[in-house]
């Protein structure tokens, strides 16, 4: 998420709302919108390795060879489903830190949430090399740029958060903490280490 942006770029509040109100499936013809749709019911219900061109002629009533007459190809529709993650993050995300006493823990919160609610999407978002070169125009700079703003725009910081985040987040989706760990706590110590406060069980 944080590759998006070299250090010495510093974007305006304003353009998040400009970057945002680029819709990503309405960039695409009706037929391509109902493919990346049925493929996301897909992904969701069976994981990436589900989707192939052929499941998803199968699911749509079309021959497999007639996808290719809307995405060029099977990089193009997991462009387009990232593209779409990364849009409803960034919504979600600039929802999440409006009124907000803590903005990065509130950040931390919605990124947990987005992750736990539709994991398989999650996984196609961060387990492999991203094709920034395919994905929809600034959807990855505005669902880096609430936490960006929320650490007055220190990349570094953000880039450490955003790793804490997703390793939290995916040996929680892997099951890989015991089932006595107290999570919501774990998150909060490790964003109270970030924001240098003291731990609140210490004496």
């Amino acid at each position: 998420m944080f590759g998006a942006y070299p250090n010495t770029v510093r974007v305006r509040k304003e353009e998040v709302i400009q970057m945002q109100a680029t819709r990503v499936l309405d960039g695409l013809t009706p037929r391509a919108r109902e493919i990346v749709q049925v493929a996301r019911e897909l992904l969701e219900r069976e994981g990436p390795a589900a989707l192939s061109m052929r499941r998803l002629g199968d699911q749509i009533g079309i021959r497999a060879s007639s996808i290719y007459e809307h995405l060029r190809d099977k990089d193009a529709l997991e462009a387009a489903l990232i593209s779409v993650g990364f849009e409803e993050q960034a919504e979600l995300f600039a929802r999440a830190v409006q009124g907000a006493a803590n903005p990065i823990l509130a950040l931390t919160s919605a990124y947990r949430d987005f992750a736990r609610r539709q994991p398989n999407l999650y996984r196609l978002m961060t387990e492999r090399a991203l094709r920034h070169d395919l994905l929809a125009p600034g959807v990855e700079e505005a669902a880096a740029l609430p936490l960006l703003h929320a650490t007055g725009g220190d990349h570094e910081q953000a880039r450490a958060i955003w790793a804490f985040a997703h390793g939290m987040v995916i040996l929680e989706l892997n099951h890989r903490f015991p089932g006595s760990a107290d999570l919501d706590t774990t998150w909060r110590k490790g964003i109270d280490l970030f924001a240098g406060q003291p731990d609140a069980d210490q004496p």
